[in-house]
C-alpha cells in the first residue's frame, strides 16, 4: 500500500499580496482605505489650520447668544431675545412640518393620480396624464413661487371680511377664513388641560399631546388584534368577520372620552382691527410650500404607481373576477398590496426628494431650517462651516429615518411563502 505525501504549504511572501489572487483584492482595498484616511484628514487639517489662521476656529458657543431676529411661523414659543439654538430647533420643527405634511399629501394624490392613468375612461386617463406630464416637467421653484403668487393675488385681504357690506365671508359656518396673508383655522384647546412638562429647561411639550398620542398608539394596537383575530377566523372557516365596526369604536370612543375629560373645545378665529386674531394662522408661505412641494411629488409618485400596478399580471385581475370580487375591490384587495413591492422602493427616494426640496422654502420666506440655521444665523455670525454643518447633519439624519422607516414597512408587506 502506498500513501501519497502531503503536498507541503508554501510559506508566505509579501508579493504574494499583489501577485497572490487570494490576497490581491483585500490589498488593494486595504490600500485605497489608507489613501481615502490620509486624504481626509489631511483636508480637515488644512482646513483647521486656515481657521485659526483666519481667527476662526470652530466654535459652537454661537448657538447660546441672542437670535435677534423673529420667525413669524412657528410650533413652539420663540422670540428674538431667543438663542440661535432655539432659532434652529423652530427651524428644524417647520422643515418637518413641510415634510409631514406633504409627504402625506404627494402619497394620497399620487396613488389617486396613478390609479386613475389606468382609467378606461379615456378622458379621465388623459387629464391624469396632462397633470403628471404639467408638473414634473416644470421646476419645483417656479412651482412654488407661482402657487405664492396664486393665493397672495387670488385671495381676499381681511379688510373684505369687515362690515355689513363685506365682499368675503368666512366658510365651515364662520371657522374658517382664507385670505391673502393666510388662511385662518379653528385652535383646539382645553379648558381642564394637564399642563406642560419641561425638557432640560429649553423646550415644553404639552401633556395633552402626550395623552393624546398614547391613547392613539394604545388604540392602534388594539385594532390591529382584531385584525388579527379576523384573520386568523378567515384561515379556519373562509369568511372573514365584519370588522370594521370594532375597529372604528376602539379609535373613536377612547379619544372621545379623553377629549371629554380634558374639556376640549375649539377657539374661533375672529376679525379684530385689521387682521384676525384667535385660532391658527397657517401663512401663505406654509400653504405654497406645502402645496407645490404635494403636488409636484405625486406627479412623481403617481408614475410610480401606474408601473406597480402594470407590473402586476392581468391573470390576477381576471382570478379576482372570477371568484366575484367586485372591481372596485380588486384594485384594493388584490393589485395594490400586490404591487406595493413595486412602489415602494423607488416611493423612498420620492420622499427623500420631498424633504430635501423643502430647503427651497426661503424662495417665499418660509423659515425652515435653511432659512434660520444656514440663513439668518449664518450671516449674523459669519460661522459658515459649523451652521453648514449642522445643516447638513439634521438632513443626513432625516433622510437616514426616512430610509429606516420605509425600508421596515417594505419588509413587513413584502410577500411571505406560506
Amino acid at each position: 500500500m502506498t500513501t501519497v505525501p502531503d503536498t507541503p504549504q508554501e510559506s508566505f511572501r509579501l508579493s504574494m499580496l499583489i501577485y497572490d489572487t487570494r490576497y490581491r483584492s483585500m490589498t488593494i482595498q486595504i490600500i485605497a482605505l489608507i489613501g481615502f484616511l490620509l486624504l481626509v484628514g489631511w483636508l480637515i487639517n488644512n482646513t483647521l489650520y486656515n481657521l485659526a489662521t483666519l481667527g476662526k476656529p470652530i466654535d459652537f458657543g454661537f448657538l447660546s447668544d441672542p437670535a435677534g431676529y423673529d420667525i413669524n411661523q412657528r410650533l413652539i414659543e420663540y422670540n428674538s431675545q431667543s438663542s440661535h439654538w432655539r432659532a434652529a430647533v423652530v427651524g428644524l420643527l417647520n422643515t418637518l412640518l413641510v415634510a409631514v405634511l406633504g409627504c402625506v399629501t404627494a402619497t394620497v394624490v399620487g396613488v389617486v393620480v396613478g390609479v386613475l392613468r389606468l382609467s378606461p375612461n379615456w378622458l379621465v386617463a388623459r387629464i391624469m396624464a396632462i397633470y403628471v406630464e404639467m408638473f414634473r416637467n416644470v421646476p419645483v421653484l417656479l412651482w412654488i413661487v407661482f402657487t405664492m403668487a396664486i393665493l397672495i393675488e387670488t385671495l381676499p385681504a381681511p379688510s373684505a371680511f369687515r362690515g355689513d357690506d363685506a365682499t368675503s365671508t368666512m366658510k365651515l359656518f364662520d371657522s374658517v377664513a382664507f385670505t391673502n396673508r393666510g388662511f385662518y383655522i379653528p385652535e383646539p384647546l382645553f379648558s381642564r388641560g394637564l399642563g406642560d412638562i419641561s425638557i432640560g429647561g429649553a423646550f415644553e411639550i404639552s401633556l395633552d399631546l402626550i395623552a393624546i398620542l398614547v391613547v392613539l398608539f394604545i388604540s392602534i394596537i388594539a385594532a390591529r388584534r382584531v385584525s388579527r383575530r379576523a384573520d386568523a377566523v378567515q384561515e379556519k372557516t373562509g369568511v372573514r368577520p365584519r370588522t370594521w365596526p370594532q375597529r372604528l369604536a376602539i379609535f373613536v370612543v377612547p379619544m372621545v372620552v379623553l377629549l371629554v375629560v380634558l374639556g376640549f373645545y375649539l377657539g374661533m378665529p375672529e376679525l379684530k382691527g385689521f387682521n384676525f386674531g384667535g385660532g391658527i394662522h397657517l401663512r401663505n408661505s406654509l400653504i405654497a410650500l406645502w402645496l407645490a412641494l404635494s403636488l409636484y411629488t405625486a406627479a412623481f409618485i403617481a408614475e410610480i404607481v401606474r408601473a406597480g400596478i402594470l407590473a402586476i399580471s392581468k391573470g390576477q385581475t381576471e382570478a379576482a373576477a372570477a371568484l366575484g370580487i367586485k372591481p372596485r375591490r380588486i384594485m384594493s384587495l388584490v393589485i395594490l398590496p400586490q404591487a406595493l413591492r413595486v412602489i415602494i422602493p423607488p416611493l423612498i427616494s420620492q420622499y427623500l426628494n420631498l424633504t430635501k426640496n423643502s430647503s427651497l422654502a426661503i424662495a417665499v420666506g418660509y423659515m425652515d431650517l435653511t432659512g434660520t440655521l444656514m440663513g439668518i444665523t449664518l450671516n449674523q455670525t459669519g460661522r459658515e462651516l459649523e451652521t453648514v454643518l449642522m445643516g447638513m447633519l439634521v438632513y443626513l439624519t432625516i433622510s437616514l429615518v426616512i430610509s429606516v422607516v420605509m425600508n421596515w414597512y417594505n419588509e413587513s408587506v413584502k410577500l411571505k411563502e406560506r
